[in-house]
This record gives C-alpha cells, sequence and structure tokens, in this order.
C-alpha cells in the first residue's frame, strides 16, 4: 500500500513538473520548405528565425520554442503544415515566407482559425488580400515590378525586353505580369514572352526564342536554382542582352551557381551586404556581424526578412502583453516604425510592409548596392 501510494505521489509530481514546463513555454510555427525544389529558401528562412531565437529565446518571462514543420515547396502540403501547427502543436503564430505560392494557402489556413502569420519574404499581393490575420514584412510584386520596368526603360534606356516566367509559381507569374504593365505604359515594347516549369533544364528553345526577338534585356523572376541554368545557357547561346530579376536572385548561392554568366545581373531585393548599404541602416551593419559571426557567411535578404518577422512578432506580444491571438493581432496592425535588420517597418492598411526596395547588381562575384527606390 504504501509502495503504490509512493508511486501516485511521483506521478503526481512528474505530471505537475511537465503541466509547470508546458506553461512557462511558448510556440512559434514554422512551414517553410526544407525538402523540395525551394528546399535551400527554407535553410535560408531557418537561419534567420534561429538567429532571432539566439538573440531574444524568451517573451513575457516565457521560453519561445520553434516548431518547424517542412511543407516541402508543395501548395497542399503548406496548408497542411499550417494546420498541424495550430491545431496539433498549439501555436500562437506561423511563419510562412519562402514562396508565394506557399504563403497564400498557408495564410488561408491561418486566417480561418484566427491565428496571426507573418511572411517575410512572400511579395505576391494575394498573400495579404482579405486576410485580417495575416501579414508581410517585405514589398509587394507590383511595386517590385513597377520597380524593375522603370530601372530598364528609364535607368537603362532599353526599349525592348524579353520575359521568361514560371507558371508554376505564383510569385513569378504576378511579377512578370506588373513589369509588363509598367514597361508597357512607359512606352517599351515585350518582344517575347515565353514560359518554363520549376525544375526544367533545358531552356534552349524559349532562349533561341528570346534572342531570335532582337530583345535587348531578359527578365525572369524565377527562383534562383532555374534562373543560374538559363543563365548558364543563355550566354553559352549567344545572348548578349542584359538580365534581370526580382527578389529571389539575390542570393550568393545564384552566384555560385551561374559563375560567370550571373555577371552584370541586376534584381531588386530588401537588402544587400555591400558597405555602401550598411552605411545607411546600422540595424543592418550589427546584423551582418551577428550573422557571419553564427554561420561563417555573408547574410542574405531572406534570412534578413525571416529574422526581423521573428522579432515583429516578439515586439508585438510585449506590447500587447499577452498571447491572446487577437491581441497579437492588434498590437501587429498598430506596428510603426519597427526598427529592423532590413530596415524600418510600418504596416499599411491592407497589413504589408511599406519599405523601400534595393536594387544589386553582381560585379565580380559579388552583389554590389545600386541604388533605394521608395514607394
Amino acid at each position: 500500500m504504501k509502495k503504490n501510494l509512493f508511486c501516485l505521489v511521483i506521478a503526481l509530481v512528474l505530471l505537475m513538473g511537465s503541466v509547470s514546463l508546458a506553461q512557462d513555454v511558448v510556440k512559434f510555427g514554422i512551414a517553410e520548405p526544407m525538402t523540395g525544389d525551394m528546399a535551400v529558401g527554407g535553410e535560408l528562412c531557418w537561419m534567420g528565425y534561429e538567429l532571432a531565437l539566439d538573440e531574444n529565446p524568451t517573451v513575457l518571462g516565457k521560453k519561445i520554442e520553434l516548431v518547424l514543420v517542412d511543407n516541402k515547396s508543395d501548395k497542399v502540403e503548406a496548408a497542411n503544415a499550417v494546420s498541424r501547427l495550430i491545431e496539433k502543436d498549439g501555436v500562437v503564430s506561423v511563419f510562412v515566407s519562402y514562396g508565394s505560392g506557399m504563403a497564400i494557402p498557408g495564410g488561408e489556413v491561418a486566417n480561418k482559425a484566427g491565428i496571426p502569420l507573418i511572411s517575410g519574404t512572400a511579395t505576391n499581393p494575394l498573400v495579404t488580400q482579405g486576410k485580417e490575420w495575416v501579414f508581410r514584412a517585405c514589398f509587394l510584386d507590383p511595386f517590385q515590378g513597377e520597380v524593375m520596368a522603370r530601372y530598364t526603360f528609364e535607368g537603362l534606356g532599353i526599349k525592348k525586353a524579353a520575359l521568361l516566367t514560371d507558371i508554376t509559381q505564383d510569385y513569378s507569374v504576378g511579377l512578370s505580369n506588373f513589369y509588363k504593365k509598367t514597361f508597357e505604359e512607359l512606352g517599351g515594347t515585350i518582344v517575347s514572352d515565353v514560359k518554363y516549369n520549376t525544375g526544367d533544364q533545358d531552356f534552349s528553345a524559349q532562349l533561341s526564342q528570346i534572342i531570335a526577338s532582337g530583345a535587348e534585356a531578359l527578365f525572369f523572376p524565377g527562383y534562383f536554382g532555374d534562373v543560374a541554368i538559363i543563365a548558364m545557357q543563355g550566354r553559352e547561346l549567344g545572348f548578349t542582352g542584359q538580365y534581370l530579376g526580382g527578389d529571389t536572385l539575390h542570393n550568393p548561392v545564384l552566384i555560385d551557381l551561374a559563375k560567370d554568366a550571373a555577371e552584370g545581373l541586376i534584381c531588386s531585393t530588401f537588402f544587400v551586404e555591400d558597405e555602401a548599404f550598411l552605411k545607411l541602416n546600422p540595424e543592418a551593419e550589427k546584423f551582418v556581424q551577428k550573422f557571419m559571426d553564427k554561420y561563417n557567411e555573408l547574410p542574405n535578404a531572406v534570412s534578413v526578412l525571416c529574422y526581423d518577422s521573428y522579432n515583429l512578432l516578439v515586439d508585438a506580444i510585449e506590447r500587447a502583453g499577452s498571447f491572446e491571438p487577437e491581441a497579437i493581432r492588434q498590437a501587429l496592425v498598430a506596428t510603426d516604425n519597427f526598427q529592423g535588420a532590413g530596415g524600418p517597418i510600418t504596416f499599411d492598411e491592407n497589413r504589408d510592409a511599406i519599405k523601400p526596395a534595393v536594387l544589386v547588381k553582381c560585379v565580380n562575384g559579388e552583389w554590389k548596392y545600386e541604388a533605394s527606390v521608395n514607394p
């Protein structure tokens, strides 16, 4: 009898300890592509979240636990991952950053459940459109597309451009459309408009058509793995025009893959590790040092925005003084001039960050700052 009573007491103590431990932890959910076509991007996201956790491991007296679910670079899996994080893991908020195609379905799930979701890098307007629980820490494709089109036409003096679009990715389709609209409104001509699918390896047919069209520039807003192959094959086939792209191309991996074919490529982004840019943003300069200390490599725009997204959430929870979803949502809505490593963030009425676009150019195998364009 005494033995049974002793075992019961021990069991109760362990149970109370586990409950107490659970009460001392708050969970942030992460649904990123850790496998599949976008796995490299998912890893860059994780580096940003991990560094932010190292710096800010607690909020309102509770230890922060990051719960990572792989969305496998798949739209259906992205929705499933967010659903699992909310329903099974009990997270107070979710991050889905890499790939608008992943953030759109993930945001629909979070919005229906009434749980805040922050996307650090997804630029398609549909990510936040009509979703009061979804926030974005970066600029949108309509702005990015306009910036790149104006730079092509006015900055470079190019009047004939070609588009090469990944029709399987919402990001690529949307950005191509916004670029085309502005470029034609300015008086430019899209002389070739061709498509491909994520993971294609042979682009000779599309590139031959682009070369035959007399295009002076090629705008290819895809993901950097595919674009690296396109860039190399284009130069091999004799395309000598200007390469241009969106934020997904600003990645050191693209230069590693494309090598000399990346030289001269210009793209829009959110941040660049170039000294000329860092002098304009003290928070960015501090972030670069922290990132290099931890990972022994230069940072990238994806990691920066995921780092900022994490800190945005921590800041909102602290201002709300609560872990209740509605309180967090209201605090996020009220975010004004949050000082992030990627620049200050204020949310507009659509819960999108009001931020400038940064133009970068690959020079001698490194990304160099060209200019900043305010919205």
